[in-house]
């Protein structure tokens, strides 16, 4: 066994049979149909998301002041000696992100969760892990043309979902990445980094499956890698999402 087939199975997707030139929609349908899974927003009920109120999420792409104009070491160190909002004292240190600085592909997920907050990296552990295993699935590494980060930057407490104002006060960091990195596709990572890119409070399901636009860079949301280890059921979606992804950044050329 190869180590994508590896993958494909950790992933509840293999085997997968695709004839050539068959429609990427009928492929992840079959899919869909083996592993089962309804419609439903299951994840905000398992995962209790809070509403977000989009009065408190900025939408300005060159974030708020100073933060606008800064270049990657001092977004760094700005990053790195924040204590603007309470998340600052009950967390070890920032995860600031990790990868391509001038990466296609941007993953954005909600927040450090204990892992991160011990080890600086976004995305250890098992959610890290299933992450790298759904890049593999789509011929991408971390490091390597993909960049990863977070809508806040501090652990929450007892990883709990980040306030809307705490989002807010630390949107204008992921803008101010966004707008370094000039990233050709954003792949929101959950409810939380989904709503609080597009300036929305909406359902997972009514953003899935579908593009959307973050200041003329396109949007893919799908599910957040925490959620689809309580929910293995769910990964059969974020093929689609996944490969709705691919479908796109070879439209763009």
């Amino acid at each position: 066994m190869n180590r994508r087939e590896a993958v494909l199975r950790e992933l509840n997707l293999y085997p997968l049979w695709q004839r050539r030139n068959q429609p990427a929609q009928v492929a992840t349908d079959a899919v869909a149909s083996r592993l089962g899974g309804g419609e439903a927003d299951t994840q905000r009920s398992a995962m209790g998301i809070a509403a977000l109120n989009p009065s408190y999420i900025s939408s300005s792409i060159s974030g708020s002041g100073e933060i606008a104009n800064l270049d990657w070491p001092q977004l760094k160190d700005t990053v790195r000696d924040c204590a603007a909002c309470r998340l600052r004292a009950g967390c070890t240190q920032t995860v600031f992100g990790v990868g391509d600085e001038n990466a296609d592909w941007l993953f954005v997920g909600e927040g450090p969760g204990a892992d991160e907050d011990a080890l600086g990296e976004p995305f250890v552990g098992q959610a890290g892990k299933l992450l790298d295993n759904m890049l593999m699935a789509i011929k991408l590494k971390r490091g390597r043309n993909v960049y990863i980060a977070n809508v806040v930057k501090c652990r929450p407490q007892d990883n709990r979902n980040p306030a809307p104002d705490e989002i807010a006060q630390c949107l204008p960091y992921l803008q101010r990445q966004i707008e370094l990195i000039q990233p050709g596709l954003i792949v929101a990572l959950g409810k939380v980094a989904s709503n609080a890119l597009l300036g929305k409070d909406a359902t997972l399901a009514s953003l899935r499956g579908k593009l959307h636009d973050y200041h003329g860079i396109p949007v893919i949301v799908t599910y957040h890698p925490a959620y689809l280890l309580r929910s293995p059921a769910e990964k059969a979606k974020a093929w689609q999402d996944l490969r709705l992804a691919v479908q796109t950044m070879d439209d763009r050329g």
